[in-house]
């Protein structure tokens, strides 16, 4: 490493640091804005899904991808773009003048996010060669990933109540234009990796299949459980993952070496993460419409309601990774984790249209978010337990991919469940009768509720046969893992 870079390396991990914020802030702090945006835009219920769901397919289906492309692009090349196309898309998502043209920007938004997110995973462990150091930096970048969920509820709700919803989308290109001049003072162009090749029929098979898988679930969501195309979609979905998993067995270059897989704590972190992706971002979109739509709540309001969730989520990561995890081992740990979640939402389907925040529902915020900490954190940091150097940065990219199409799909099942829920309920009443609407939207959320918990019990049951017992062996020659 040339010393002028190893000179800059704190303040380029505060470059870093910025655009990983930047990628944070945007998964909370469009759930905020997306009432207003729905109501601006005129966008149904049944649509609503995919301003969420096409940010986070395009994010985690492509992600591997980025990560060899930034290997055979050179780091900097691949940050900076990233940065600049996600300004870009963020701009035009802020001035869509209809639903297709925001669904298409945030799915451009994930493009170009799977190729930072990567990138600047690489950049830090490059710079901070020192074990010592680079513990820090990752400490601090995942500190700073982890103040975004809070940071974007509050900027979100600010934005959207005293300015626009637009103005979410449009934050975005303040923080990429600060960090894409830092990046370009202070980063040195890398040498490609000459052994990197692109593993092309795996981007394929990888890629068109999970956007099979998630498109499935949504098409049940408007055309029904009946339609045809559905289980066409599924079993397309099913099929190519199932022949990518089989050619990485075969590829000279695979995209996801399946060793990365194998090893049964690791399997079962990225389960545990797949599953709190899966109920994560459920419980952030329909919660968010129950505060807004059934309790009257304003957009910062809603912010400042999902704070304690993010505080207990926090505070439980901390005392569940240093502490529980260090004596006893991640097999109750994370099995516990879920079964508070679970219990947390089932809760929730008790909340009505009379509920007190302080009585009602932030008992229920409390409970979910230490249940999410349980986990998050041990199988954040088992993750890449006993992966050699050379895996490092495609286990970190399978860990955020698993959690963003474990996010993907579970917004398309969620959704599809309470719209269907929420038809039944209007079945033989009048569809005009605001309280029969309200009603109607209480069931929807009651319904997505049950079917998270229903995740976060099979998550239960798969953690606790595949964690091993005891406390697991620390490799000091791990790379820690990133959320993006």
């Amino acid at each position: 490493m040339p010393q002028q870079v190893h000179q800059r390396r704190w303040w380029i991990l505060l470059v870093v640091s910025l655009s990983m914020l930047m990628g944070v802030l945007d998964g909370t702090i469009v759930n905020i804005a997306l009432p207003s945006a729905q109501h601006d835009l005129g966008f149904s219920d049944a649509d609503r899904q995919w301003v969420v769901t096409a940010y986070a397919l395009a994010f985690g289906s492509l992600l591997l991808l980025g990560g060899r492309i930034a290997d055979l692009a050179g780091q900097k090349v691949t940050f900076l773009v990233g940065l600049a196309g996600f300004a870009a898309a963020s701009m035009v998502a802020g001035a869509a003048n209809g639903f297709d043209a925001l669904v298409i920007a945030r799915a451009v938004q994930g493009l170009f996010a799977a190729l930072l997110a990567p990138s600047a995973l690489s950049i830090l462990m490059t710079t901070f060669t020192d074990p010592r150091e680079r513990a820090k930096a990752f400490t601090v970048a995942g500190s700073v990933a982890g103040a975004g969920g809070a940071i974007g509820l509050i900027l979100g709700g600010v934005l959207t109540q005293y300015l626009d919803w637009r103005w979410t989308m449009y934050v975005n290109v303040i923080f990429a234009v600060v960090a894409f001049a830092g990046g370009a003072a202070l980063l040195h162009r890398t040498p490609r990796d000459a052994s990197s090749k692109l593993d092309v029929p795996g981007t394929l098979l990888a890629s068109i299949g999970l956007f099979c898988l998630v498109y499935g679930f949504s098409n049940a969501e408007t055309h029904g459980w009946g339609s045809p195309a559905t289980w066409i979609l599924l079993a397309a979905g099913a099929v190519l993952v199932a022949v990518f998993v089989w050619w990485q067995t075969r590829a000279a270059s695979p995209l996801l070496p399946l060793r990365v897989l194998l090893d049964r704590n690791r399997g079962a972190s990225f389960a545990a993460l797949f599953v709190t992706g899966a109920g994560m971002f459920g419980v952030f979109l329909f919660l968010t419409y129950y505060l807004q739509q059934s309790l009257g709540y304003s957009a910062l309001n809603t912010g400042f309601a999902f704070l304690p969730m993010i505080v207990a989520s926090s505070s439980a990561s901390a005392v569940a990774n240093n502490v529980l995890v260090a004596r006893i081992g991640p097999k109750p740990v994370v099995p516990l984790g879920m079964t508070l979640a679970a219990a947390g939402l089932i809760w929730m389907t008790k909340l009505d249209l009379n509920s007190g925040y302080v009585t009602q529902v932030l008992p229920q915020l409390v409970l979910v978010g230490i249940g999410l900490g349980t986990v998050i954190a041990p199988a954040m940091s088992l993750a890449t337990s006993g992966v050699a150097a050379t895996d490092a940065g495609v286990a970190s990219a399978a860990v955020n991919t698993l959690q963003q199409v474990g996010g993907s799909i579970g917004v398309a099942l969620l959704s599809t469940m309470a719209s269907g829920a929420a038809t039944d309920y209007h079945s033989g009443r009048d569809p005009k009768d605001p309280g029969v609407l309200a009603q109607a939207g209480l069931a929807g959320y009651s319904t997505a509720y049950w079917w998270s918990a229903a995740v976060f019990v099979a998550g239960l049951i798969v953690t606790a046969f595949l964690y091993r017992r005891g406390v697991p062996r620390q490799n000091e020659n791990a790379a820690p893992v990133v959320h993006m």
